[in-house]
């Protein structure tokens, strides 16, 4: 195996090394960082996540796959974990030396011979049962080890439905578990961007009526049409950054995907401003609840 890159940094900040293995797990089709071999790789260029026990994972695992003495750059924005890299790569025994540009902190190491605290860090960030959840998570998933207040509050709302659906940005099944629960659903196609989270709603989700699909719902979803409904909690944030415009990517989704009398039910933060893109998407909306900082859309067509 060559390099090694994980995330998709901009152009500006670092060239990716040629003919690089892509393994972020927010890249659909990208290879899974924990497949890789051992002391294989001759480099590495990682856009660090930000979360503790995420980033510490994809650094072992970095590390672990790397041939002894072959190079790693480690680099994040510095209020997003980037002030921490130098201090977590030292604790595996490398030895670093870092510069900043661009709002970004640089680590440059090589991997040593004899890494240290390698399985412990793997093991912290690997996909467990959460017991907050009582199913299958990963640090590093949407809402890892706690329920999520607004597929809660959605789910509180939520009539018993029927026919063919979809769960768009469907994490690790939470919301999904919940419109099975009906027997008149026949069929139900779940899709997140975090491969991550696939994975875990592959242990949650043992039903024959489940469908798992990998995909960003920014681009065409082929083969999903006329559905009777469609549930979701779409995201609002892009590495780390708030971005309305994927609510209403969803929503625009969700209305290619529904026959001519299929239903959206949508739970969205309250500052959220989605009734215009559900107004022009769909016949009807209707509010279901505004309380708690969340709102509850029924759309229709």
């Amino acid at each position: 195996m060559g390099a090694l890159l994980y995330g998709a940094p901009a152009p500006d900040l670092i060239a990716p090394p040629h003919g690089a293995v892509q393994l972020s797990p927010l890249i659909p089709g990208s290879t899974d960082i924990a497949a890789l071999g051992d002391g294989a790789a001759e480099n590495a260029v990682v856009l660090a996540p930000p979360g503790t026990l995420e980033r510490d994972f994809v650094l072992a695992h970095a590390l672990r796959a790397l041939k002894p003495g072959a190079p790693l750059t480690a680099f994040a924005p510095k209020d997003k974990g980037g002030a921490r890299l130098k201090k977590t790569l030292e604790a595996f025994g490398c030895q670093v030396t870092a510069d900043a540009r661009k709002h970004h902190r640089f680590c440059h190491t090589v991997r040593p011979a004899e890494p240290r605290g390698l399985a412990e860090a793997i093991a912290a960030g690997a996909p467990r049962i959460a017991p907050a959840l009582g199913l299958w998570s990963q640090p590093g998933v949407f809402s890892w080890d706690r329920p999520d207040p607004g597929s809660a509050r959605l789910l509180e709302a939520l009539p018993a439905l029927h026919g063919a659906g979809a769960d768009l940005g469907c994490g690790i099944g939470l919301l999904a578990r919940g419109v099975l629960a009906s027997p008149k659903v026949t069929a139900l196609t779940c899709a997140d961007l975090d491969g991550r989270a696939i994975a875990c709603a592959e242990h949650n989700l043992d039903d024959p009526r489940v469908t798992l699909v990998w995909a960003d719902l920014r681009r065409p979803l082929e083969g999903l049409a006329d559905l009777d409904f469609v549930v979701m909690n779409p995201p609002f944030h892009d590495g780390g950054t708030e971005d309305k415009a994927l609510g209403v990517a969803f929503i625009g989704a969700a209305s290619r995907m529904l026959g001519k009398r299929g239903v959206c039910w949508l739970v969205a933060n309250r500052h959220l401003p989605y009734e215009a893109a559900l107004a022009s998407a769909f016949a009807t909306v209707t509010v279901h609840g505004d309380a708690g900082g969340y709102k509850i859309f029924e759309a229709r067509k």
